[in-house]
């Protein structure tokens, strides 16, 4: 695996992140809408007694379901999800030969 290709992973890897994160919250049922009845929010919410706390977990997913990630938040997950795919790629990628040193 070349440069080229280590270096494409991570730039998938920080324009994907971002997109994921939204996407699995929004699949907990944490939508633009509110929380989806009978969906695993609904059971964290449940939890809460009624009663979410601003900032609490509940709070921020529901903000994240609704609005996206925040600016801030992206450059956290793009940040992660490029460090993460450049770890991928160093696992995968073959050892050099000692012809090579």
């Amino acid at each position: 695996m070349g440069f080229f290709a280590v270096a494409a992973g991570v730039v998938a890897g920080c324009a994907l992140a971002p997109v994921a994160v939204v996407g699995v919250v929004t699949a907990l049922g944490f939508t633009s809408a509110g929380i989806a009845a009978g969906s695993a929010a609904a059971g964290i919410m449940s939890s809460y007694g009624g009663a979410v706390a601003t900032g609490s977990a509940c709070a921020i997913l529901q903000s994240v379901g609704a609005a996206g990630l925040g600016t801030a938040a992206t450059a956290i997950t793009s940040t992660v999800g490029g460090a993460a795919a450049a770890f991928i790629a160093g696992m995968i990628q073959k050892p050099p030969s000692p012809e090579e040193f």
